[in-house]
């Protein structure tokens, strides 16, 4: 391939900027067609304005429920212990006003980053022409802001446009009192009675939030519990803490219509029955941003639910062309994303790569109290995928959580029968996120649970149950798995 390399990159959330990056540091000449900002929903929708308002939600949480015991002095007119009235309440105005403009600023430091590593960042929304040339290049059309289309010209093409939420016919959001995931960081006050359909993860993370925030909230789920997809003991956890604090959690109870009546909403249940809110928060799951791209007439195959088929280095069906993201429907994480797009770059630009791995991806749920995972699940050793001997610690017994009042939780390992490598693990705690690492880096590198339990941890923490859960499995890691 000779002269430079042409890199064009439709999309500038974590797969479509840090594949930016790792182009132009390897010498690639790159352009970034973007529609809303660099840094795509992650950051000005999503993850960072969620965890930002997720944030104040942990505070008053962690405040409320742990002042009385820690012998935190409050003002003489805090209400008697024995009332329902807060001790501490919250300005969603003010929250909302700093979620976006923490956004925007990290939408700029990214814009930033990348014109300082030579990219070029277009306004605008991008779409394929046709098919390879013969010479081996693609045709990017940008239709721009004002109308008028840019054309460029690449070597090769990463598809990184992500996903948006998904919207039920009878429950379509009106931006006031049915909202989706995009839309609450306009509210200047918190709704009364907030009712959430969707009890996957960012049902449970806006949920958990908004009544840590002081909303009274119903959550409607579909299935038989919270986070259908996580950890049962985990989701467990979750559940009993969510009904604790006083959630209505309305189990195997599918939502069929969300309409506003006045300054109310009504959400009618699968079998007739029906609530009502001051608002409803659809978090119903996401669609992949596929249509009008001409994807199909440049070869790229999708799947029936319109994500873009893709290989282990990211590689679509059609050549020189490459998707990174939500768009691909591999694991919606923006750290996931952001290795595929890096991927696609390693590989097509000639360094060295490794094909993605997804059980070594670590991810995590910011509802209180967190819930993180990686590797193998409960899921794969119960269906035989993965022989392993499991140890389960609650937090409960951990001094440290004794200390700062922590009563729900726990750490779980699982390790290879024989060998005692380390597969997979499960933390349920305050900033199980940050908890999570050592585990992960354990599982990434195949290290045994000997490793685990033999490296110091500082007394007391909480990550003194990870080592003493890697202690309990050494003791029978020639055990029978069970």
């Amino acid at each position: 391939m000779g002269g430079v390399t042409r890199i064009v990159i439709i999309g500038g959330g974590p797969g479509g900027y840090e594949a930016a990056l790792v182009a132009a540091q390897l010498g690639a000449e790159v352009t970034v067609v973007d529609r809303d900002g660099l840094g795509g929903a992650s950051v000005l929708t999503d993850c960072v304005p969620s965890k930002t308002l997720i944030a104040t939600a942990e505070v008053m949480t962690t405040f409320d429920s742990s002042y009385e015991e820690l012998g935190i002095i409050v003002a003489d007119d805090t209400p008697a212990l024995e009332k329902s009235a807060r001790v501490v309440g919250v300005d969603l105005g003010k929250v909302n006003r700093r979620v976006k403009r923490l956004a925007l600023a990290q939408s700029h430091d990214i814009t930033a980053s990348v014109t300082r590593a030579g990219g070029r960042v277009v306004r605008g929304r991008g779409r394929l022409e046709g098919c390879q040339t013969a010479e081996g290049t693609r045709t990017v059309v940008v239709e721009c802001p004002d109308g008028t289309e840019e054309r460029i010209a690449a070597d090769a093409v990463l598809i990184a446009t992500g996903g948006r939420p998904r919207e039920l016919e009878d429950a379509l959001p009106d931006g006031e009192r049915i909202l989706n995931w995009t839309q609450v960081y306009d509210l200047e006050e918190l709704p009364e009675e907030l009712i959430v359909v969707g009890s996957g993860v960012t049902g449970a993370e806006f949920a958990g939030a908004y009544q840590a925030l002081g909303s009274t909230v119903t959550l409607v789920s579909s299935r038989d519990r919270v986070l259908p997809g996580e950890d049962p003991d985990a989701a467990a956890v979750l559940e009993d803490v969510f009904r604790r604090r006083g959630m209505n959690v309305m189990a195997r109870s599918r939502a069929q219509s969300v309409k506003r009546v006045g300054d109310r909403v009504e959400v009618t249940l699968a079998d007739g029955r029906v609530i009502t809110g001051s608002h409803c928060l659809m978090a119903v799951g996401a669609i992949p941003n596929t249509a009008g791209m001409g994807l199909e007439g440049a070869g790229v195959r999708l799947t029936e639910s319109g994500h873009i088929k893709t290989d282990k280095v990211s590689r679509t069906s059609a050549p020189g062309v490459y998707a990174a993201g939500d768009v691909t429907g591999v694991f919606a994480l923006a750290s996931v994303a952001a290795m595929q797009g890096r991927i696609a770059m390693y590989h097509f630009l000639g360094d060295a790569v490794a094909p993605l791995n997804l059980k070594t991806v670590s991810s995590n749920v910011f509802t209180d109290p967190e819930i993180a995972t990686v590797g193998y699940t409960q899921a794969d050793v119960d269906a035989n995928r993965m022989a392993a001997n499991v140890v389960k610690l609650p937090l409960l017994r951990n001094p440290r959580a004794k200390m700062q009042g922590i009563r729900d939780g726990f750490v779980k390992l699982f390790c290879r029968p024989g060998t005692g490598i380390v597969v997979g693990g499960v933390v349920v705690a305050p900033k199980a996120s940050e908890l999570i690492h050592p585990i992960s880096i354990a599982v990434d590198n195949s290290l045994t649970v000997e490793q685990i339990a033999n490296a110091f941890t500082v007394y007391p923490s909480l990550s003194g149950s990870v080592a003493e859960a890697a202690r309990q499995l050494h003791a029978r890691k020639s055990g029978d798995g069970s």
